[in-house]
């Protein structure tokens, strides 16, 4: 079976990779262990493969063997990772994905897609990047651009302008029930002495977006929201549950950042935050059910 990644869209640029045979994926549906028992799903934000170390935070070597690891010791049937790359000063992003091409390498029973946001030329270096992972075929990908906030900033000496983020969002089959899944990451607007309740816009798209979709849905990421800011209330509003608001998942800040939303087509059985030293964030995992009428 050929797994090379395919670009899929021009407007930013997307790959796929894993199960491109249909007739494979139809047998590997046929005796998959999900499909009468429920799922789980994790998100984590990768820190592009940046371990933590408590003696030194900013430490750029790399990991990803661990991340592959811990991912796997997980057991998830969907996976949504944020920061998959990193970013480069000047805005570069490397074609293929380096990270996304190991990690797919590590799990090799999930289909998968990947988006770049749009590039920006006063890039922060910090990680970029969308990855899902399902043990079920993925289809109808689609990717939403997130506008940039209209502010600057100082960074390492240099005037920045806030980046356009990503929404990505795909399809598949759980339990003979299709099924939304939805993966974001959005400005962390405290980090620039802002709040997403002054500057809206990008989680405003994502809700339109959720109110669009038709049955089962999932919204997995990296919401940046700050204490105060009133992301999980919007999105409630919409219809959108979060499994947990309470325990922090970010280790340089005491803030719930990392969050899974879902409509009522699902029932969630339990969510945990999992501790782990992959990355300065923790995952958030939860095991669902499809709501039966």
């Amino acid at each position: 079976m050929d797994t090379r990644p395919v670009v899929v869209e021009s407007n930013g640029s997307v790959f796929r990779k894993g199960l491109l045979d249909s007739r494979i994926v139809c047998d590997q549906l046929a005796t998959s262990p999900i499909l009468s028992m429920g799922f789980r799903l994790l998100t984590l934000n990768i820190q592009n493969g940046q371990p933590w170390c408590d003696r030194n935070p900013d430490d750029l070597r790399i990991d990803l063997e661990a991340v592959g690891d811990f991912l796997v010791s997980q057991d998830a049937d969907v996976i949504c990772l944020q920061e998959v790359e990193r970013g480069f000063d000047g805005g570069l992003q490397l074609d293929p994905p380096p990270n996304y091409e190991k990690l797919c390498a590590m799990l090799p029973g999930y289909d998968s897609v990947f988006g770049y946001p749009l590039k920006n030329a006063l890039e922060i270096p910090f990680g970029l990047g969308l990855a899902v992972f399902s043990r079920t075929r993925l289809v109808d990908f689609k990717r939403v651009d997130l506008p940039a906030a209209p502010l600057e900033f100082e960074f390492a000496g240099k005037i920045r302008h806030a980046s356009s983020r990503l929404l990505i969002s795909a399809k598949t089959i759980i339990d003979d029930e299709p099924i939304h899944i939805l993966n974001t990451h959005l400005q962390a607007f405290f980090m620039i002495k802002s709040s997403s309740n002054e500057h809206p816009e990008q989680r405003n798209i994502v809700e339109v977006n959720l109110r669009k979709l038709t049955g089962a849905a999932i919204l997995a990421g990296d919401m940046n929201s700050a204490p105060g800011e009133t992301l999980v209330e919007q999105f409630a509003a919409a219809g959108f549950d979060c499994v947990q608001s309470t325990e922090p998942t970010w280790r340089r800040r005491p803030y719930v950042v990392d969050h899974i939303f879902h409509n009522n087509r699902l029932c969630c059985l339990d969510r945990r935050v999992v501790h782990t030293a992959v990355s300065d964030h923790h995952a958030v995992v939860a095991d669902f059910e499809f709501a039966r009428a």
